[in-house]
């Protein structure tokens, strides 16, 4: 067969077994989904399957998996009025619990940037015509606290809405107002709505610019640098000159070229730009309004009586059971018919959903018990021990395609002794040691960190005395793979860690 011809045969029996088996892909979807997502869903198939009703019990949902379950309609023999008057519960269970009510939580509402500059703009004692200008400048600051724009434009742009509402203002003055007092009234509107000029944007863009926080509304970083300086009643010291005249030296870290241009000491050059390192380059961004995000472990890893437990943090998924009211109804009549098979078919659905949540719950129980045991010595000793793990071995041991694990780890979080980890965080490549065990990625940059940040910085460590510091621990790297893990870091060549 060629390659083309399998690719077709491959796509049409993908196609037909989601004809025969659509609910093999929606498992796999109630796979992917994080926790927070998986409540949202069974919410949404509450609301659609009329037979199912959340019970929210205290007690853990307990559902026996079906060995070899197949997709089809149950068969005519099935007793409706028995199952459903006979107090059964989707899952097998028929214990009575007390209704408790679901509360979603909330993300406090938070004032962004402009609203903290245009509460300060409300403040000040201008004209009306200013506060318009005002609000334009801020509507044009983005979130690093920048002017998105030349002055120029912001002006364009407000004298571009003067000239679509004066024809509004002056209609309205000429039918509201008589004869007498309408050419005063069109006087004040033309003084109102006269069109702005550049001097006045950049007269209202330096009393933006001294709003909280320093450096607001500023071109570029430099200017924000600069703005911050003045404030500081900073603008005749060598910091303000370095910046000024300098900028591309100073974030190049080329102190001694700066110290020679200036004529000064290499440490007063140093002590300055430290200073400058102090001032926030980008002063929006405390201010940013990013939506709330809610991160709850799906996993939970427990130390009991020296070992690793692993706990599904499941408790808050709703248990799901044959809704009430169909029990009624029940009582005094007989499904025949459409009735029949639509019983069937939401009962078959929601009998197939609960035993997919326990298979999703599982495999995830298994997945991270194989980490667990796999990552031990990092679950004792820390980060440097992390052992290199991929989802091949996973998938061959819980013997799951590798799709299923990769799915499984997407966006799911475990809450373990060491703090809350993406289950993505425990796969990582290895390199191998002299004692010809193998140590992951992550904990090498974990230990090149650490030689960083205790290294001497009149002498910073090079790559290559990171290679051979590396090999004393047993750890054996190149030179290019550790300039890599250093750029991934965020760690700056030697020459720009380099201080006097």
């Amino acid at each position: 067969m060629s390659h083309f011809n399998q690719k077709l045969y491959q796509s049409t029996q993908l196609r037909q077994e989601m004809r025969i088996n659509p609910r093999l892909y929606q498992a796999m979807e109630l796979l992917y989904m994080p926790l927070l997502d998986l409540q949202q869903h069974l919410k949404t198939e509450l609301e659609e399957n009329p037979l199912l009703e959340m019970d929210e019990a205290e007690t853990e949902m307990e559902v026996e998996l079906q060995e070899d379950t197949k997709d089809e309609p149950l068969g005519d023999d099935v007793d409706w009025e028995e199952i459903l008057l006979d107090g059964f519960e989707v899952g097998g269970r028929k214990e009575q619990h007390e209704h408790r009510d679901h509360y979603e939580p909330t993300p406090v509402d938070v004032r962004d940037l402009h609203d903290h500059l245009t509460d300060q703009l409300r403040l000040l004692s201008i004209p009306e015509r200013a506060v318009r200008l005002g609000e334009e400048i801020i509507g044009n600051v983005n979130d690093d606290g920048m002017l998105a724009c030349e002055i120029d434009e912001v002006v364009s742009g407000v004298n571009a809405w003067l000239e679509e509402v004066r024809p509004t203002a002056v209609n309205g003055a000429e039918q509201i107002f008589d004869e007498d007092d309408r050419e005063a009234e069109l006087a004040d509107i033309a003084a109102v709505f006269r069109p702005y000029d550049r001097a006045e944007g950049v007269t209202m863009l330096e009393v933006v610019q001294g709003f909280d926080p320093p450096g607001v509304a500023a071109r570029d970083v430099q200017d924000s640098i600069l703005i911050q300086l003045r404030q500081r009643d900073e603008a005749d010291s060598l910091g303000y000159v370095i910046v000024r005249d300098h900028f591309d030296a100073l974030i190049n870290h080329r102190r001694n070229d700066i110290a020679k241009e200036l004529g000064v000491p290499p440490i007063e050059v140093q002590e300055a730009t430290d200073a400058i390192g102090h001032l926030d380059p980008k002063p929006g961004l405390k201010y940013s309004a990013s939506p709330e995000q809610y991160v709850i472990p799906d996993l939970i890893v427990e130390k009991i009586s020296g070992e690793y437990m692993v706990f599904a943090n499941d408790t808050s998924l709703p248990r799901l059971r044959i809704s009430q009211s169909y029990k009624d109804i029940a009582r005094d009549n007989k499904f025949t018919g459409e009735n029949k098979d639509f019983i069937t078919n939401k009962l078959s659905a929601a009998n197939w959903m609960v035993q997919a949540i326990e298979q999703r719950r599982q495999t995830m129980l298994k997945v991270m018990n194989f980490i667990v045991d796999r990552q031990r010595e990092f679950f004792e000793r820390g980060i440097q021990y992390l052992k290199p793990l991929t989802l091949r071995e996973v998938a061959d041991y819980i013997e799951m395609h590798e799709s299923t694990v990769s799915r499984v780890t997407n966006q799911k979080y475990v809450q373990t002794p060491r703090g809350v980890f993406s289950l993505k965080y425990f796969f990582s490549s290895g390199l191998s040691t002299t004692s010809g065990e193998d140590i992951s990625a992550r904990g090498v940059k974990d230990k090149m960190k650490s030689l960083v940040n205790d290294e001497n910085s009149a002498k910073p460590l090079t790559d290559q005395a990171i290679v051979k510091l590396l090999m004393t621990d047993g750890v054996k790297i190149a030179r290019r793979t550790v300039a890599k893990y250093r750029d991934q870091l965020g760690i700056l060549p030697a020459r720009m860690r380099k201080r006097v």
